[in-house]
């Protein structure tokens, strides 16, 4: 599997904060130039007319998750149902010019306010989502510290009070979608939407989340959701990846 690359010059990638996408919505990459690099998550680009979007790899190997998330659900849910969203988009943006040269981020926001571009929407925020699900994992993640474990107790009351936040939105979510923690005004809080909706688009900030659709975990779980977001929660979010967003 391949690894996140690490080459400053790779045109067709971009670093960002998630939180950042709002401020950037207006602009676009001139042609040929190289995407501006800042801490956070690594997504695909599309820096000028005819590029396109790229499947984001996994972060470990596909049975680093094990026994939460096994290698054959992430065949699926990263080798198929991703791809999809990926490939769809390509064939999506391809018939609209407005969307030539955008990031990512800004065919969410854009697509996100033009009833007429539910399609567009729906597969960029789900490729949005899915690659940041995947920077929100990791095998033997290690309990918030610093300033996240500072900002969580003012916020939550305790560590353990978010978790239960956590688990509690995303067992609670009627139906597909995702449970986010977030930065809103200046605080931390859990929000979950529906389908492909995501919190950026509202004005507040991801730093990690939990997903919940049904190909999330039902080769692995069945119908129990809760002990698939149990798992998750207790072993395998990545606090420091939401600590890099904060």
């Amino acid at each position: 599997m391949n690894t996140t690359p690490q080459d400053p010059s790779i045109s067709r990638r971009t670093l960002l904060v998630a939180g950042t996408a709002a401020a950037v919505v207006g602009s676009v990459h001139a042609a040929g130039a190289a995407p501006a690099r800042t801490a956070g998550l690594e997504l695909a680009v599309s820096p000028q007319a005819g590029a396109r979007f790229e499947l984001a790899p996994l972060p470990w190997k596909p049975d680093a998750l094990e026994p939460v998330i096994s290698a054959n659900t992430l065949s699926f849910h990263h080798g198929k149902h991703h791809k999809a969203y990926v490939d769809n988009l390509n064939k999506l943006v391809a018939e609209v010019p407005r969307y030539a040269g955008l990031t990512l981020e800004q065919v969410v926001l854009a697509s996100a306010k033009e009833p007429r571009d539910t399609a567009v929407f729906n597969n960029a925020a789900q490729d949005w989502n899915h690659a940041f699900f995947w920077r929100s994992l990791r095998p033997g993640a290690a309990a918030p510290s610093g300033k996240l474990a500072e900002r969580i107790q003012a916020d939550f009351g305790s560590f353990d009070a978010c978790k239960t936040a956590l688990s509690d939105a995303a067992k609670g979510q009627f139906g597909s979608g995702w449970a986010w923690l977030v930065e809103d005004a200046g605080k931390l809080a859990v929000v979950k939407t529906s389908n492909a909706d995501n919190p950026f688009t509202q004005g507040k900030k991801p730093l990690l989340v939990i997903d919940v659709w049904e190909h999330a975990y039902y080769l692995d779980h069945q119908n129990r959701r809760a002990d698939y977001v149990a798992g998750v929660i207790d072993k395998l979010l990545d606090w420091e990846f939401a600590a890099r967003n904060l």
